[in-house]
């Protein structure tokens, strides 16, 4: 190649000398989930009652549900990885998030990946924003199925059941109904601690899939609605509001945390390549996904 071939001098790359290039940060991704681990087996032996204090040996208790939990939140991260990867990007291993168990009774905020590159194109954006939570749903559904087999149906008086009462979204009731037939008003589920690591898989999957900003569910509204994508956005966050007014004071958090973190989304590199059908197809599965996840109040004091 003569001189007047070269590329540019600035389009090419420095040769990095071998002992300069960092190594991959490891060692913080696995300290944050086994402190998620610690964190959700205290949390999962709390719900059964155990004093952790007085009785650490009965911290045993809180495993069937810290290794529920987590196995749904890391088959969602694992799948947004190997999708990131497929692509070609440049992402982070897993940051699982610890959660003080008291308050916070399931012992965790979640776990995220770190995509550093940008998106190529919408192709690629669709299938890294569906593949989270489409893996964890077909986790948790089967999950929930198992942990409603073990759990028990007890009966109370109208008005009068105790402690907790979690919301039921549409796949919740499907799959309870599936176990446990159609019940009396009068019937109240005590959830065996899988099933209600499967019942969180659900409330994690509708959360992510917020078709807001660069949630997953924005990532799919953005790839097959990129004209339509702010006011999407801007449209779910009045519906938070109202349904934190109305229903469930807990969406007004989310609203406002969604908010700070911005309603809007990058651009992908290459803005051209249109979606093929499969995708769109699988988007539309995705949007299904989260209002069959999705319930407007998850918690209750009764």
């Amino acid at each position: 190649m003569s001189d007047s071939q070269l590329p540019p001098a600035s389009l090419i790359p420095e040769e990095v000398p071998e002992e300069e290039v960092s190594p991959p940060g490891w060692k913080l991704n696995l300290g944050l989930f086994l402190l998620t681990v610690l964190t959700t087996v205290v949390a999962g032996a709390l719900q059964q009652g155990v004093n952790p204090l007085a009785s650490p040996g009965q911290l045993y208790r809180g495993i069937p549900f810290s290794f529920t939990l987590l196995l749904i939140l890391g088959a969602h991260e694992t799948a947004h990885f190997l999708a990131s990867r497929h692509h070609h990007l440049d992402v982070s291993l897993p940051y699982f998030l610890p959660a003080p168990p008291y308050p916070f009774i399931v012992g965790t905020f979640g776990a995220f990946i770190r995509i550093r590159s940008p998106i190529r194109d919408k192709r690629a954006l669709l299938d890294v924003g569906c593949s989270g939570p489409l893996t964890g749903v077909a986790v948790a559904l089967p999950v929930l199925y198992w942990g409603l087999l073990h759990s028990q149906v007890r009966y109370f008086p109208p008005g009068s059941v105790p402690g907790l009462v979690l919301g039921e979204p549409l796949f919740f009731k499907l799959v309870s109904w599936l176990v446990l037939g159609s019940l009396p008003r009068e019937a109240v589920v005590v959830m065996h601690p899988v099933a209600f690591a499967g019942w969180i898989g659900l409330l994690v999957t509708a959360l992510n899939l917020l078709p807001v900003g660069q949630l997953d569910g924005g990532h799919v509204v953005y790839a097959l609605f990129p004209r339509q994508h702010r006011l999407i956005s801007w449209g779910c966050l009045g519906v938070l509001v109202l349904l934190g007014v109305t229903v469930w004071q807990g969406w007004l958090v989310w609203a406002g945390l969604l908010l700070l973190l911005g309603v809007r989304h990058p651009l992908p590199m290459d803005t051209w390549v249109p979606l093929d059908r499969r995708r769109r197809v699988l988007g539309v599965v995705t949007m299904a996904v989260f209002l069959l996840s999705f319930t407007p109040m998850p918690f209750s004091l009764d």
